[in-house]
């Protein structure tokens, strides 16, 4: 296949200094995914206008939509770590190939969850809760996002081909635009004002699908004209094994690490439904709040991961290593204003869902208790993604399963034993540390693999 000149020589990826590099990756994603936790926010603010039980149906459905973001989100990083490894070895023909399949692959995803979405909806909610309101809100917003979820995985799938080739501003671009569509259409049709009708929660779904959608359509369109290195085409798009195995090699810890985390959410809301509703309510508002620091981080992250990915095809060893330094050093002063925050002012970060006296007393010692591990989590989020970044997704996994299955749930059960909400939430801050003890003792590894591989660099 016929290149360009420029995409021949060298990426930037392989030029460019590396502080300038990460900022220039990073900073357009950091920026989109804070509007992408703004408007995650604004949502839950909108229902919890209808009751407490329509933020807590929300809160319960998370995990669902936690597993298809995991699902899109680490199909993704397969495919970003396999396509700018290739343009860093040259292999623009197999990079292209590579793109191409990925629309597949996205395509035979999102069918799964379609079905989940048409039969699974009410039972899903029906093992979490007997409360009939909860039932019944959770049930009609879940499904229409299970249904619609096409566009999920389309966004995810053409936003992370602009990453991998370093388009990261059009990546921007098209979260910013579906963001923006949700933030407008969330109280029209929540609510229905200037003559639309009134969905309550089920236009919360609507609008959250609608803005996928249309950013699917917009990264499509603009990985087709500024994107040199792709070109969609039918016959490229049949999977070959050999790729669509590399892909997954990266992928599944990946999807797994991140699914690891929609299985933690739903054991920690039957932990918590065992005392109240408002606890489950709280520990989704919690997620809500904490997306506005962990958010930057991940667009950080997805800024590195590319970078990562392609010096290591390239066997640029001190470029690899410079990206890690760099990237931890911005995601731990991220994460320390999140935390200095989360101490300062937790309740009124709760009243912004019109949080019950209830609900503070419950929230504000939550908060506070949860967030000191903030700090470790920002030096594991890097570490995750040099190990995506380097082929090595399974030691994210094993932080991953260790965090929040092997200690975080057992720890949060044993503590409810007592019948003191508050002792749960020391459940966070002993898994983070316990996990940031693994992520070095995997960095070790890794960078004893790089200084074999690459001994003269």
């Amino acid at each position: 296949m016929e290149q360009t000149k420029e995409v021949q020589q060298e990426n930037k990826m392989g030029t460019m200094k590396i502080n300038a590099l990460l900022l220039s990756m990073s900073v357009p994603m950091m920026i989109s995914m804070l509007v992408q936790a703004l408007y995650n926010v604004v949502d839950s603010i909108f229902v919890s206008k209808i009751d407490e039980y329509a933020l807590t149906a929300v809160s319960l459905a998370f995990p669902m939509q936690a597993l298809v973001i995991a699902m899109a989100a680490g199909t993704g990083v397969g495919v970003n770590a396999l396509l700018s490894k290739r343009l860093g070895e040259r292999r623009f023909e197999d990079a292209n190939r590579t793109a191409n399949i990925s629309v597949t692959i996205a395509a035979v995803e999102y069918l799964v969850f379609l079905v989940i979405g048409i039969v699974f909806a009410e039972p899903f909610f029906a093992v979490q809760t007997e409360i009939a309101e909860i039932v019944s809100y959770g049930k009609s917003y879940m499904s229409i996002c299970m249904i619609c979820s096409i566009g999920m995985f389309g966004q995810m799938c053409m936003e992370r081909l602009l990453q991998a080739t370093g388009r990261t501003f059009w990546s921007m671009v098209t979260q910013l635009t579906g963001a923006i569509i949700n933030l407008i259409l969330d109280p029209i049709l929540i609510f229905g004002l200037i003559g639309a009708p009134k969905l309550g929660i089920a236009g919360a779904a609507i609008a959250t699908v609608t803005g996928q959608i249309c950013a699917m359509i917009l990264a499509f369109i603009l990985n087709c004209r500024v994107n040199e290195e792709i070109q969609f085409q039918i016959k490229m798009m049949k999977p070959q094994g050999a790729i669509v195995k590399e892909i997954f090699i990266v992928a599944i810890p990946s999807i797994l690490m991140q699914s690891m985390g929609s299985v933690m959410v739903f054991l920690m809301n039957k932990i918590l439904m065992g005392f109240t509703s408002t606890a489950a309510a709280v520990f989704g508002v919690y997620f809500k709040l904490q997306s506005f620091v962990f958010m930057p981080v991940f667009g950080l992250n997805n800024g590195l991961i590319p970078i990562v990915a392609y010096n290591y095809g390239a066997g640029y060893k001190d470029r690899i290593k410079s990206t890690m330094k760099y990237g931890a050093i911005y995601a731990v002063s991220i994460m320390a204003v999140g935390l200095i925050l989360a101490e300062l002012i937790p309740g009124p970060m709760l009243m912004l869902f019109n949080a019950s006296e209830n609900m503070l007393a419950i929230g504000i010692p939550a908060l506070r208790i949860i967030c000191l591990s903030f700090v470790f989590a920002g030096v594991g989020i890097v570490g995750s993604g040099v190990f995506q970044g380097l082929g090595k997704s399974i030691y994210s996994l094993y932080v991953s399963v260790a965090r929040q299955l092997v200690v975080l749930i057992p720890v949060a059960y044993l503590l409810s034993l007592t019948g003191n909400l508050n002792l749960v939430w020391l459940a966070f801050p002993i898994a983070e540390t316990v996990s940031i003890i693994i992520t070095l003792w995997g960095l070790r590894k890794v960078m004893g693999h790089l200084d074999k591989c690459f001994p003269d660099n």
